[in-house]
């Protein structure tokens, strides 16, 4: 059994909407918005950070691939799309959109409820993947910037490179600091006197 979702549906058929509403709440799910066009379907997701977004790819004003870019691209939800089409070049550019699942018109629960759990566990693993990248990030920055530190130390004080470290990693816990913004202020102080 799925966790209950807050889900914002798109799509210019109100009928569409309709039925999709019905099919999700009877599943113990809550639609927090419905939009008729892809730029207020952006808004909503904006404004409600919804769980999932379904969206139809025809729509007016933007259409559901231009909108899940941008969803996708601010990291706001995974998107499952809806269409009537399933042409190649339709599926490839909703593939260079970021849309985590597909489905193709007329919905049916045997396969809305699987779409939307792979969508959901594609969003997980991206958003695992972005956090564990960004960890590498500020561990390589750490790292540069406390080789610089250690460097200033080891010239300014004639100390061995683990004696330097060993000073950074003092004054780190004794001012309650990390090691890298005690790296970091060596650094400056060292570019302030040049």
């Amino acid at each position: 059994m799925m966790q209950p979702l807050r889900i914002v549906i798109a799509d210019n058929e109100s009928i569409i909407r309709m039925d999709l509403r019905e099919l999700l709440e009877e599943a113990g799910h809550t639609v927090v918005g419905e939009a008729a066009d892809g730029l207020k379907a952006v808004e909503l997701v904006r404004k409600h950070r919804p769980d999932l977004v379904i969206m139809d790819i025809k729509m007016p004003e933007m259409d559901g691939i231009s909108a899940a870019k941008i969803i996708s691209n601010e990291k706001l939800a995974p998107v499952l799309l809806l269409t009537a089409y399933s042409q190649k070049e339709i599926v490839e550019k909703a593939k260079e959109s970021g849309v985590l699942a597909y489905l193709v018109k007329p919905i049916k629960e045997a396969n809305l409820f699987p779409a939307i759990e792979i969508a959901l566990s594609r969003f997980q693993e991206f958003m695992e993947l972005e956090r564990e990248l960004e960890e590498v990030k500020n561990s390589l920055e750490t790292r540069k910037v406390l080789d610089r530190a250690k460097g200033i130390l080891m010239d300014a004080y004639n100390l061995t490179e683990s004696e330097a470290y060993r000073r950074i990693q003092q004054y780190s816990m004794s001012k309650r600091k990390s090691i890298r913004e005690v790296a970091q202020a060596i650094v400056e102080a060292a570019t302030r006197k040049r």
